[in-house]
């Protein structure tokens, strides 16, 4: 018999619809209960990519005994953390809080029933015990008899957790004048961390840190750069991302990229893909290959554009959230070789390219298997087998090809089919990135539709709503929601003008700064201020997985605020800004999105506007987008663009095509010839 979730639209919680066990979603009805029945709330937060979710699902959640004794003892909530990401965020500070450590998915924790504050917690549990820790029915049945005999003790260290969540929300504002010291710490720091190696940072687990990579491409390519920094900069991002791209965490069948790599040598990977990490990783492909011209970063880039139309593009037009690690019960088995299977299927001559080429010629490196990643350059392989690099790409085209039609007749693993908001603005963002980069115009009709879906479904009375699926849009839009969205449509205007792009931008922007922005303290809240009341109303300042709202926020009113004059923008910005002040400061490398905030605070944004006819003012676009640097923002408006807001309507028409250049505040002298 189903229970709560059967009519929810996300798919991680409809998995669980059909469980033994009286799951809820969030919200009143389940928190009445427990107040009512006075029984703590097991809340149990995942998503529909996640391995080790689907792992405690079967030896859990499915398990008549568990569930009798969770029903029995508990308010049980199950949550998607992809569209409560309010709660997501809440619940893993008060994981790291409880525990000293850092939190994940699933994240199992235990609220009281009357304030929901948690007072004990953990991620996955077993559901026997092994490898030092306690089975699932074990931690139940202790955490029930702690909650019925130590309750007053239980509420006790709930106040000093409310208290500390409380304490992590206060913002100490900037009391001395901006300096750039920590741009230079978050570059040092990131240099301290950096594989010399194998690119990237850390070691394994090894993620790719899109906000990093990006601090990176800003500082290589910003005109205020140091010429000592610059190359530092450019180094670590051209290993990284050369290293990235050759690795097993890269689809080199279909494109596209999986979450992270269990290796410090990217070669084995955490198979799931989402969204967010490909919009990401395609920004900085495209805009790397722009600023570099390696060949290597439009191939990866255009793969992974292809890949997302073909896979993950809705033919509604917004973007699906993931792809799971799992298919047929097994992770990665979607993705992995026999060497003898590849053999027969591919003409020897496809084999000898493909073998060296992907290290078939080392031993299996997956259960037996081998999962595809570069060992070998393939102009050493051309010379090697005396072959023209020509002919050596036309055959490993040909043997991927191959491949590529073989695996689709597998089983595939699950795709999330939800669309998110704000993981669809970063994609825009990202095909608009491709499009320019790459020349390419299907990317652009891409980003386009995946903007019209948005218009068409996720507005509401001018406020977003955060998550579709099955015909039905629903909860109130967080923060990343808007400040992803502004900052896609700004990316938009400067690819193809449109004066009511421009409209719904500042629309946008408008609603941030009514519902979220701190009028008091600086900075924006996560949620809005008529959202429901939470045990804490968080700030994003941190990168993680997404980059930080406020970052995004702080760029786009500083955008906004130099294209359109709005020095009230500009004073959000910087307010912002002194918000994270002393974040910065101690913990830079981690505040990547905050650093380019605080660089176009010192370095405001060279703006041009081109006047004219089409298509010469596209042209004269082309001009400037080849001498861009990251502080440049370049909109080629049409003579026939009506209803422009003052400061652009400024630039007036003349009779022939016309370049108006600001640095910040300050205008230069018309340009009415390009200079070659």
């Amino acid at each position: 018999m189903a229970n709560q979730l059967i009519n929810e639209t996300s798919p991680y919680l409809q998995q669980h619809a059909n469980n033994p066990v009286d799951w809820y979603t969030w919200g009143e009805t389940a928190l009445a209960k427990a107040k009512q029945e006075h029984k703590p709330i097991l809340l149990s937060i995942g998503y529909s990519a996640c391995h080790w979710c689907h792992v405690m699902a079967h030896e859990s959640f499915e398990d008549p005994e568990t569930a009798t004794l969770m029903n029995q003892c508990f308010v049980n909530i199950k949550v998607d953390r992809e569209e409560r990401p309010d709660l997501d965020k809440i619940y893993q500070l008060a994981h790291q809080l409880l525990n000293y450590r850092a939190g994940g998915w699933p994240l199992t924790i235990f609220l009281d029933h009357k304030s929901q504050v948690p007072f004990f917690s953990g991620t996955y549990f077993p559901l026997q015990a092994q490898y030092g820790m306690p089975s699932f029915k074990q931690v139940l049945i202790r955490v029930a008899t702690l909650y019925e005999q130590e309750y007053e003790t239980i509420q006790q260290q709930n106040s000093s957790i409310t208290d500390a969540l409380c304490d992590i929300n206060i913002d100490k504002k900037a009391e001395n004048p901006f300096t750039e010291i920590p741009v230079e710490l978050g570059l040092t720091m990131l240099e301290q961390q950096f594989d010399h190696d194998n690119g990237g940072f850390g070691s394994a687990p090894k993620f790719p840190q899109s906000s990093s990579l990006q601090f990176l491409l800003h500082l290589s390519t910003a005109n205020n750069t140091q010429d000592k920094e610059r190359n530092l900069a450019l180094n670590m991002l051209e290993k990284s991302l050369t290293k990235i791209a050759q690795g097993g965490i890269y689809d080199h069948i279909a494109g596209g990229f999986s979450r992270y790599s269990v290796d410090a040598e990217w070669q084995i990977p955490h198979f799931e893909k989402m969204l967010y990490d490909n919009a990401q990783l395609l920004s900085v492909y495209a805009n790397s290959y722009h600023a570099t011209n390696i060949s290597l970063f439009k191939t990866i880039g255009e793969e992974t554009a292809n890949w997302i139309i073909q896979y993950m593009q809705s033919p509604e037009g917004g973007y699906y959230a993931s792809l799971d690690a799992d298919s047929e019960g097994q992770e990665g088995k979607y993705y992995v070789w026999d060497k003898e299977y590849i053999n027969e299927l591919l003409t020897s001559s496809e084999y000898l390219i493909f073998r060296e080429h992907y290290g078939l010629n080392f031993p299996a490196n997956l259960e037996g298997k081998w999962h595809l990643r570069v060992t070998h350059c393939l102009e050493d392989i051309a010379e090697k087998n005396k072959i023209s690099i020509t002919d050596a790409e036309a055959l490993l085209l040909s043997a991927r090809n191959k491949l590529k039609v073989q695996r689709q007749l597998r089983i595939p693993p699950h795709c999330d089919k939800k669309i998110l908001t704000s993981w669809n603005a970063l994609m825009i963002k990202a095909m608009l990135h491709a499009a320019v980069a790459f020349s390419e115009q299907r990317y652009l009709q891409s980003a386009l539709r995946a903007i019209t879906f948005i218009q068409q479904n996720m507005l509401q009375e001018q406020r977003l709503l955060a998550t579709y699926k099955d015909g039905r849009a629903h909860l109130p839009a967080y923060l990343d929601d808007y400040a992803f969205l502004c900052d896609a449509l700004i990316t938009l205007l400067e690819t193809q003008w449109d004066t009511a792009i421009l409209d719904s931008t500042i629309t946008l922007a408008e609603t941030m700064k009514k519902y979220f922005y701190d009028n008091e303290n600086g900075g924006f809240y996560f949620t809005a201020n008529d959202h429901e009341s939470l045990i804490q109303r968080p700030k994003s300042w941190q990168d993680e997985a997404l980059p930080a709202g406020n970052a995004i926020a702080a760029s786009v009113f500083f955008k906004l605020g130099y294209l359109l004059g709005k020095n009230d923008y500009l004073a959000i910005a910087e307010k912002t800004l002194q918000a994270c002040w002393e974040r910065m400061n101690k913990y830079s490398y981690v505040h990547t999105g905050m650093l380019i905030a605080l660089q176009t605070y010192f370095n405001p944004p060279e703006i041009i506007i081109i006047r004219g006819e089409e298509p010469e003012i596209q042209n004269w676009q082309q001009h400037y987008r080849k001498q861009a640097h990251a502080n440049q923002l370049c909109f080629a408006i049409p003579d026939c663009a009506k209803n422009l807001p003052e400061a652009i309507a400024s630039k007036a028409v003349l009779d022939t095509t016309v370049a108006y250049i600001c640095l910040g505040q300050q205008c230069l002298a018309p340009v009415t010839e390009l200079s070659i």
